[in-house]
């Protein structure tokens, strides 16, 4: 947690945790259609940061479960964001690798949080100038609802509405050393925009 947050409710651990991403990952697999490949028709992108690890977690899933090799790529949407140049500090430009061809496939875009849509839209922008999917569908560990754009997560895991001065916070082993996701108060994140 942030040094300001206060916990309101833990909202999942990590066997809740698993057993969506285990419920999401089938969700994809849905989509593939009968006779098509998913090495070829179906791809995740993982958003940095945290949703980098859960596109990781998922595409584990579906080999472990279906025996199928989706592949994955990650994307960092930094500077795409319409707020970019409104930011007080230098942004962190993270990675982005994407080794495959996004034409006419069918990508995943993953992330942790679904808020205002602003990231969602970032996100696709720089999808677009990467290549042309046949479809992107957004997945969501959690919508917390108050959004600012016509955006949706096709797959989400939960639905948490919140208030102004509440946050969402999913943490995961490999950045945060525990699995879970938060409900927290911050007096900081009153007013903010996500």
């Amino acid at each position: 947690m942030e040094p300001n947050d206060v916990v309101k409710a833990q909202l999942l651990d990590e066997r809740d945790l698993g057993r969506m991403l285990d419920r999401m990952a089938q969700q994809i697999v849905e989509f593939l259609e009968p006779g098509a490949s998913a090495t070829d028709s179906l791809a995740l992108v993982g958003m940095q940061s945290r949703g980098v690890f859960l596109a990781r977690r998922i595409q584990r899933r579906i080999k472990e479960m279906e025996g199928l090799d989706v592949p994955m790529g990650i994307l960092d949407a930094t500077m795409y964001r319409d707020d970019f140049r409104l930011r007080l500090k230098q942004p962190e430009i993270r990675e982005t690798r994407i080794p495959f061809d996004l034409t006419e496939r069918r990508v995943f875009l993953v992330d942790d949080v679904l808020y205002t849509g602003r990231t969602v839209r970032a996100a696709l922008d720089a999808l677009m100038d990467i290549g042309r999917p046949a479809a992107v569908h957004f997945v969501a560990i959690v919508d917390r609802g108050l959004r600012e754009l016509p955006i949706r997560a096709d797959i989400v895991g939960r639905q948490v509405p919140t208030l102004p001065g509440e946050e969402v916070r999913v943490r995961l082993k490999e950045c945060d050393d525990l699995d879970g996701v938060w409900l927290v108060a911050n007096p900081k994140a009153a007013g903010g925009r996500g």
